[in-house]
């Protein structure tokens, strides 16, 4: 990132470690459990122009154009089903994912004609912390984010 993120700058709804970011998934899956409510969002922030990616992309910053690719990565997770979306590259990446993770199922693919992507839909039967592993290691692996970003929980 830009700027090292202290641990000061964090909140409960925001994380910057691997520890850190699993342990907030983990108390949004239970939030959102405890709470009845229909689904919670978890968010990795945007990378700051110039930054790259741990596959070595570079952001372009605010001249890029505004693609589905661009924007911030995000998974949410609601009646024991994770939904996000990828492109292409992504979706081969989530796939070998889920293979290693048994409890999880991808159910359904859809790429309307007028979007670019792939709206993904997995069957999570599995406890908050096994879907909080699962949601860091997405960010990291399928989004290639880097160790120290920073993830917050936008809605419970």
């Amino acid at each position: 990132m830009a700027r090292a993120v202290e641990s000061s700058d964090m909140t409960r709804f925001s994380a910057a470690t691997p520890t850190e970011r699993q342990k907030l998934f983990a108390d949004a899956v239970l939030a959102h459990r405890e709470r009845a409510s229909p689904f919670c969002t978890m968010q990795a922030a945007p990378l700051d122009a110039g930054e790259t990616d741990d596959g070595g992309n570079v952001d372009a910053g605010d001249d890029a154009d505004e693609t589905a690719a661009s924007l911030p990565p995000w998974v949410q997770f609601g009646e024991r089903t994770l939904n996000l979306d990828c492109t292409d590259a992504e979706l081969d990446r989530l796939k070998d994912l889920v293979g290693e993770f048994p409890a999880f199922k991808i159910e359904q693919l859809e790429s309307p004609e007028e979007a670019e992507g792939t709206n993904v839909r997995i069957s999570a039967k599995a406890d908050a912390n096994r879907i909080a592993q699962f949601v860091e290691r997405t960010f990291r692996e399928v989004y290639d984010r880097p160790e120290e970003y920073v993830a917050w929980v936008t809605e419970v």
